[in-house]
């Protein structure tokens, strides 16, 4: 690849094709299988910690994608976008996401995190213009409120407004602006080199953090380590090339309404790997997500 063909943009397309399904398929599963993932890794890391060598191992092969690619550098009305991503969407996602996970479930950080679409959304249409339909609006309600029973039906335990929660919708806002704020480079670069200069630029604003996670590394459980090295490679190298690729082909108000399927996809991926047992309150709100993401992305 040339570095003209890395900085080329890809042309916004407003309807499905199989490249676009596939993508969102994988983007759906892999981030749904983050959240266990990181209650499994934060027993051996801490918060910053596990999120400093997260991102340094996905980081490496990042930079050597933008050294071998050599991408135009950006201009000045870009660059602060890029620095944008690696702070809000790397850094600062991470360490709010991981903290809260400190005390919050994988299955109600995963609906937390669904704030995301309703804040994108109302963004997209103030900043980026971008119109929202009445099916569309009644789709993400049904979405909200069926990641809402899951969240409430875990176990039969409510979901109580503490800490965790607040940092754990932090999270989601940060993913919200970065959406936003990132959108316009892809008429200009392409997602694979955006989210390179992401993953570059949050594991080195990280990396204060780095001495005392490769510490907790030797003492830390095989299974801690597992999740750890999974998070880095899957959630996160794989997945936020995936998750800005989706972005350049759809409009950002609807392909963040994808991201409501995570919830059940994650309430399955939390039984399997952590043994939670989802009840049927949580069944029932997994059908309510995933069919409010139907209804927003029929096509009208």
């Amino acid at each position: 690849m040339t570095a003209a063909s890395a900085a080329a943009p890809i042309p916004a397309k407003s309807a499905f094709d199989s490249t676009t399904l596939g993508l969102a398929i994988f983007t759906i599963i892999a981030w749904a299988s983050a959240f266990p993932a990181i209650r499994a890794a934060l027993g051996g890391f801490g918060a910053l910690e596990l999120g400093a060598v997260r991102f340094a191992i996905a980081a490496v092969p990042a930079a050597l994608f933008l050294a071998v690619t050599r991408p135009k550098l950006p201009e000045w009305r870009d660059a602060w976008r890029f620095g944008f991503g690696g702070l809000v969407f790397v850094a600062g996602y991470t360490v709010l996401l991981n903290l809260g996970q400190q005390t919050v479930s994988a299955g109600a950080a995963s609906f937390i995190i669904n704030i995301n679409p309703i804040i994108t959304a109302a963004l997209a249409m103030l900043v980026l213009g971008e119109r929202f339909t009445r099916s569309q609006w009644l789709g993400s309600a049904i979405s909200l409120a069926g990641v809402g029973v899951i969240a409430f039906g875990q176990n039969g335990a409510a979901l109580e407004l503490g800490i965790g929660v607040l940092l754990v919708l932090g999270a989601a806002l940060c993913n919200s602006l970065t959406t936003i704020v990132q959108k316009p480079l892809f008429a200009r670069h392409k997602p694979l080199t955006v989210t390179a200069w992401n993953m570059v630029v949050g594991g080195l604003l990280l990396s204060p953090f780095l001495p005392s996670g490769i510490a907790q590394a030797q003492a830390a459980s095989t299974a801690s380590l597992y999740a750890m090295v999974y998070l880095a490679i899957v959630p996160s190298l794989i997945t936020y090339a995936t998750w800005t690729t989706l972005l350049s082909r759809l409009p950002a108000g609807r392909a963040s309404n994808l991201l409501y399927a995570a919830p059940p996809v994650s309430l399955l991926i939390s039984y399997l790997w952590l043994g939670e047992v989802p009840s049927l309150l949580g069944i029932l709100g997994g059908a309510m997500a995933l069919g409010g993401v139907v209804i927003v992305n029929l096509k009208r």
